[in-house]
């Protein structure tokens, strides 16, 4: 007599169901938790190696993103597997769609972007009593490398923040992380570099619980303990040319200031209004 042997993905559906009581306890109303379910089996059916990880660390970093209210989809956060001495474990990091929806839900900003300069974009970057970023991209052949990122943030009371950053300074970033050797950062660094310093300019805006919790759990993605990749003489060389600006006027960063993350392929826009 034989039977029939359960597979992984169902064992774990199981579970998750078993879990949707402290689903319902975690999200926001707006996601019910059949719906979070739903997603979380579609990311790891899409991802099968997550069932090879440490499970008691995928259950983990399922429930902070239900605590943080965003889905695991790639979009607003995502299910990310590094290397430990014990093993793969999982952890949980929320991409920059989940960023911008917890920035949009504070009520505080009118308009948040974040773009990549490429090496023939003309960019224009000015300090002093009026900051201005101008950036017109290359619209016809290749842009060539990526020279810099940034954000441009407005509240609704009228105030504009800018940052600014180097390759360098995000490389520096990414030189922390858990898993800075592949997933996003290899084959997504644009929406990466984005969220670095979408992550960078939320330290100058209003804050609210809600993102002090997203961003309580995103550190956790980044060793502070680790030193940074050290980087060539004066990191703002190729940015500072392709501007034309003489000083290097922009402030080094510091794993302590910036600690960052990545992700499954994200779809999400760095613009919103």
């Amino acid at each position: 007599m034989t039977t029939n042997a359960v597979s992984p993905i169902d064992t774990m559906r199981s579970t998750l169901t078993r879990m949707q009581p402290e689903f319902s306890a975690a999200l926001p109303p707006q996601i019910s938790p059949d719906k979070f379910i739903r997603t979380t089996l579609t990311a790891i059916q899409m991802q099968p190696e997550l069932l090879n990880a440490d499970r008691r660390s995928l259950f983990g970093a399922v429930m902070k993103s239900a605590q943080d209210g965003l889905l695991p989809d790639g979009r607003e956060a995502a299910l990310v597997i590094f290397r430990s001495k014990g093993g793969p474990m999982v952890q949980y990091m929320p991409m920059i769609g989940g960023l911008l929806k917890k920035l949009r839900n504070s009520g505080e900003l009118a308009s948040i972007s974040a773009q990549v300069v490429h090496e023939r974009d003309h960019f224009d970057y000015v300090l002093g009593d009026e900051e201005k970023i101008e950036h017109k991209p290359c619209l016809f052949g290749e842009r060539g490398d990526p020279i810099a990122v940034y954000a441009i943030a407005k509240t609704k009371d009228g105030a504009v923040y800018r940052e600014v950053m180097s390759v360098e300074e995000v490389e520096k970033v990414r030189s922390v992380s858990r898993s800075g050797n592949g997933g996003p950062w290899t084959t997504w660094w644009g929406e990466m570099a984005k969220k670095t310093v979408i992550r960078r300019i939320c330290k100058r805006l209003p804050s609210s619980a809600d993102l002090d919790q997203l961003m309580a759990h995103d550190n956790e993605n980044y060793d502070l303990r680790r030193e940074p990749t050290k980087q060539a003489p004066n990191p703002m060389d190729r940015l500072r040319a392709a501007i034309q600006i003489d000083e290097d006027v922009t402030p080094e960063v510091t794993p302590e200031e910036e600690q960052v993350d990545e992700g499954t392929p994200p779809v999400a826009d760095a613009d919103t209004e």
